[in-house]
């Protein structure tokens, strides 16, 4: 029997010696590669301002900042998401306001976002599920003029809207460098945005609101004196994760190729599976495959989604579930939410698997998890 985590780190010496490299000189907090690596970053996305911070909750946060969100404003979000997208909002006392998915991408609907845009909304946050954009142009006609957009692209690392990379358009874009993401730091997000003034803000912010970083004033001609500009938050990342950041990005492209491969290799195996329902990636969009996610026919199967998981978990492979929604913890059920308001997010929810996808998935692993999918339905159809 194989054991197949996950996830597996794309890690290699180069990694490691660019580590170690910046451990050597001695600098290894926010430094020359966090800037080197701020440029790289925006570069490959586009030419935008890049801001690199510790995590995407943190540019999410600072983006939300930025923008002058307050207490009694409202922001949409998916009701089916990761915990940051929607607690981010309550830092600042605003509301959350939680929009259906489409079932077939599990994407936040734009016709839901129109229901639910009212006068307090000061932005959209669509999250860009498993890599896949969200649909940005219908988004934007749904949420009007005056509501900004900020994009959680998490997952979409690097993918493609409209033969446009994620990042290279909108308001402000949100990464993160987690360690299962397509480029990982371990820990790490970065800030993109065109707005010169934005980006200049969330890089002080990132920072307890000083005018000057440690290396601005410890280096060169740098001076020891700094001011206090607002009040701020300790988001900065480290030259350490900077450094490792910087490889990863020269094989971004390789890693999400090898993604592609594996899930293309999935949608052959599962495309004739009875009990299998087909994800969709639309043809308007390149996705990263930051995910692959499974789709059990429940309907005809004998097997709930988690005792596939768990027969799944006794031959070796480990899966994961994108995402709970946020109807289900008792944090948001007191502030009011019902699974009935949505049924999209629900639907999902019963159904859907992660399945390992990462690149250093050998052939031999990714034909094993194919033949434990089908046998496992397969028995499940009785």
């Amino acid at each position: 029997m194989m054991t197949i985590p996950f996830h597996r780190p794309y890690i290699s010496d180069e990694e490691i010696d660019a580590v170690a490299d910046s451990l050597r000189k001695g600098w290894i907090t926010m430094g020359e590669k966090t800037v080197e690596f701020e440029k790289r970053f925006a570069a490959y996305i586009g030419g935008r301002n890049a801001v690199a911070v510790n995590s995407c909750t943190a540019a999410l946060h600072l983006a939300l900042k930025v923008i002058g969100l307050r207490e009694g404003d409202e922001v949409i979000v998916p009701a089916m998401t990761f915990a940051a997208t929607a607690e981010t909002v309550l830092y600042f006392n605003a509301r959350p306001v939680f929009a259906d998915v489409d079932r077939d991408t599990h994407l936040i609907d734009p016709a839901d976002v129109a229901r639910r845009v009212t006068k307090k909304t000061k932005a959209v946050i669509p999250v860009h599920y498993g890599g896949q954009p969200a649909d940005l142009e219908e988004l934007r006609g749904a949420a009007g003029k005056g509501v900004w957009m900020i994009e959680d692209a998490a997952h979409s690392l690097p993918a493609w809207y409209r033969g446009k990379l994620i990042g290279s358009g909108g308001d402000i874009t949100c990464f993160s460098f987690y360690a299962t993401k397509t480029l990982t730091t371990g820990e790490g997000g970065m800030a993109v945005t065109p707005n010169e003034e934005w980006a200049s803000r969330m890089g002080r912010l990132r920072l307890h609101g000083i005018s000057n970083d440690a290396w601005k004033r410890y280096t060169g001609a740098g001076s020891w004196k700094y001011d206090v500009m607002e009040v701020g938050y300790k988001y900065n990342t480290t030259d350490i994760n900077s450094a490792m950041g910087l490889v990863q990005l020269k094989k971004v492209d390789e890693m999400r190729n090898s993604r592609e491969r594996i899930a293309l290799q999935y949608d052959r195996a599962f495309a004739a599976c009875p009990g299998i329902l087909p994800y969709r990636v639309k043809e308007d969009r390149v996705s990263s495959w930051h995910l692959y996610p499974l789709r059990l026919d429940i309907d005809r199967l004998t097997v709930s989604r988690d005792e596939f998981i768990r027969q799944m978990k006794e031959r070796g492979i480990s899966t994961s579930v994108h995402f709970i929604p946020m109807h289900h913890f008792s944090f948001y059920r007191e502030m009011g939410l019902r699974a009935d308001d949505y049924p999209g997010a629900e639907w999902i929810f019963q159904r859907v698997v992660s399945l390992p996808i990462f690149p250093s998935m050998t052939d031999a692993e990714v034909q094993y998890v194919i033949d434990n999918v089908i046998d496992i339905v397969s028995r499940g159809r009785g």
